[in-house]
C-alpha cells in the first residue's frame, strides 16, 4: 500500500492509500479515517472496531470523507471508518465513461459476469472480501467487529453485503438505499450490462429478493428524506419494508421530512448512524 494523502482531523487521521486491487485487476484508492483511539491501540496491539461506509453513483471516496462530517463521530465513538471508491479505476473498457449510472463510478457492488466487465467488475468480492484483509492487515482492526452502511447504490451495496453473509458484519444501516435494484430503471441497467439478461441471476444482488433468503435477523436502520427526487422511481424503500417485516428481519425505515438525496442529509444524520453502529459494535 502506499498513502497518498494525509491530513490530522479531530484528533485523528484522515488518509488516503492506494494499492493493487487483485480482484479488480487494477489499482485501487481507498480513504481510511483513524480516530486518536488508533495510536494507542497500535502501540499496546489492540484493536478497534471497523466501520465500512459504500457510496453511491457518480461519486468516489472524496464525496464522504468531505462532505458528510462522519470523522467528528467516528473519533467520538473509537472507530475506524473505510470509504472505498465505487467502482474499478484506470481500466480501459470501451463504454465505461459514457453514462453516469453505468460502468465508472457505477459498480453497483455485483461481482460482473459479462464481457468485457467481468475482467474487472467484481466490486462485490472486492468489498467483502480483498478489501477487508487488506484493512485488517495493516491497520488496527478487530475484524470480528466491523459493520457497514452506505448511500443510495452504496445503500444497495451494503445491505447485499450484510444480508449475504450475515456472519460478517455486526449492523446494517443505509441512506437513501436502492433496495429493489431488480425492479428499477437504475437497477435493471446495471444488472444487463454486468450480469446479463438472466432476470434469476439477479436476485443475488437484490436486497428486497434477499430477504425471504438470509440468515440476518439484526435491526436494519434506513433514513429516507421525503423530498428525495428519486423516491418513487428509482427508490421504493417500502418494498424492502415489507419484505423484513414478511421475513421477520427487524427495520427501522425512517421517513425525514424535507431532506432530498444530498450529503446535506448525509450529514443531518450520521451521528445517529454511527452511534447506532458503534453500540452494535461494542455488544
Amino acid at each position: 500500500m502506499q498513502r497518498l494523502k494525509h491530513w490530522a482531523c479531530f484528533g485523528g487521521q484522515q488518509q488516503v492509500w492506494q494499492h493493487h486491487a487483485a480482484t479488480l485487476n487494477c489499482a485501487m484508492e481507498v480513504a481510511v479515517y483513524l480516530p486518536p483511539q488508533a495510536a494507542a491501540a497500535a502501540a499496546s496491539g489492540a484493536a478497534l472496531p471497523v466501520l465500512y461506509y459504500l457510496s453511491g453513483l457518480t461519486c468516489t471516496w472524496e464525496n464522504m470523507i468531505t462532505k458528510a462530517g462522519a470523522q467528528r463521530y467516528a473519533a467520538a465513538h473509537g472507530l475506524v471508518l473505510v470509504a472505498p471508491d465505487t467502482s474499478p479505476r484506470g481500466v480501459d473498457i470501451p463504454g465505461q465513461h459514457d453514462a453516469y449510472d453505468f460502468g465508472s463510478g457505477a459498480g453497483f457492488y455485483v461481482d460482473a459476469t459479462e464481457a468485457p466487465w467481468a475482467a474487472h467488475y467484481r466490486m462485490y468480492s472486492y468489498i467483502t472480501e480483498e478489501l477487508p484483509a487488506l484493512i485488517r492487515n495493516n491497520f488496527p482492526v478487530d475484524a470480528a467487529r466491523s459493520s457497514i452502511m452506505g448511500h443510495s447504490m452504496g445503500g444497495h451495496g451494503a445491505l447485499i453485503a450484510a444480508l449475504r453473509a450475515p456472519d460478517r458484519y455486526r449492523s446494517v444501516s443505509a441512506f437513501s438505499p436502492i433496495v429493489a435494484p431488480a425492479q428499477v430503471p437504475w437497477g435493471r441497467k446495471a444488472f444487463t450490462g454486468y450480469l446479463g439478461t438472466d432476470v434469476a441471476a439477479w436476485q443475488q444482488y437484490d436486497a428486497t429478493a434477499l430477504a425471504a433468503q438470509t440468515a440476518w435477523r439484526q435491526p436494519i436502520l434506513i433514513d429516507q428524506g421525503t423530498a428525495d427526487e428519486f423516491l418513487e422511481s428509482q427508490l421504493k424503500p417500502q418494498l424492502f419494508a415489507n419484505a423484513c417485516a414478511q421475513a421477520g428481519i427487524p427495520i427501522s425505515l425512517r421517513f425525514q421530512p424535507g431532506y432530498d438525496h444530498s450529503y446535506y442529509f448525509i450529514q443531518s444524520f450520521i451521528g445517529d448512524h454511527i452511534a447506532w453502529h458503534a453500540e452494535a459494535l461494542r455488544a
